[in-house]
């Protein structure tokens, strides 16, 4: 990631620190023309998984292009990002998926029946892939433990979740999904024990958009990252209010 990026999003620290004390950086674009309660409130997440730095990347893009809304802007949107989740994955030599303590944040959300099918899942589907590891117990990772806090807090009715490198785009929860994002095609991969699209679009009822990037360490063009960013808020537009 580019130095300037990085300074230009302005980023804030949360509370939050990693397993090895780093701390989780977080980005709140509000509305200037209208009030809190009045707009849509969005929850964006990059680099749940270390080696997935086009995520990180595109959310600090988004960042700048939520701080240049139009002036006639159809709908008013309180946007909070959290660019690196997992900022130990992120910066370790090699990047890793998994955090500083082995496990996949993705896999460490409180879904129901937790305890059994997330390790069934790990032993029996992935056959103990370490890169898939679930964690011992449910939200026993900070970092997964700071989204589920920030769920409670900002109550935002979309989570957007940004991965790599599948090239496609999922959908969990209530609500039609977008039938695509500049180059990326709705093409649902299945619900898995633990991960964040299950607990908070299937079991809490909040609408998680996955965006799956192509690649993993190459930031999408300019010109795809807004196409992008337009079809996302033409789909709210269509499809989401604010919450009474």
């Amino acid at each position: 990631m580019q130095r300037a990026l990085c300074e230009s999003a302005q980023l804030q620290p949360s509370a939050a620190r990693s397993i090895e004390g780093r701390t989780i950086w977080v980005r709140d674009i509000q509305p200037d023309n209208a009030a809190d309660s009045a707009a849509v409130r969005v929850l964006v997440i990059g680099a749940i998984h270390g080696d997935e730095l086009s995520s990180a990347s595109l959310a600090l893009h988004w960042i700048r292009l939520a701080g240049q809304p139009p002036a006639d802007a159809p709908q008013a949107v309180h946007w909070r990002f959290i660019p690196a989740l997992n900022p130990d994955g992120l910066l370790s030599q090699p990047p890793r998926r998994v955090n500083a303590r082995g496990v996949d944040l993705n896999r460490n959300f409180p879904t129901p029946n937790w305890a059994h099918e997330a390790k069934v899942y790990w032993e029996k589907r992935t056959r103990k892939d370490p890169r898939r590891y679930p964690g011992r117990t449910p939200l026993s990772e900070p970092e997964s433990r700071f989204v589920y806090d920030e769920m409670q807090r900002f109550k935002p009715q979309l989570i957007v979740s940004i991965h790599a490198p599948y090239g496609v785009l999922d959908f969990d929860g209530p609500s039609v999904p977008p039938a695509r994002l500049g180059r990326l095609y709705l093409d649902q991969v299945g619900i898995f024990p633990g991960s964040l699209g299950n607990y908070g679009g299937v079991h809490k009822g909040v609408p998680v958009v996955t965006i799956e990037l192509p690649n993993s360490t190459r930031t999408p063009l300019d010109s795809e990252i807004r196409r992008m960013w337009l079809d996302l808020q033409g789909w709210m537009l269509a499809h989401l209010g604010p919450q009474r």
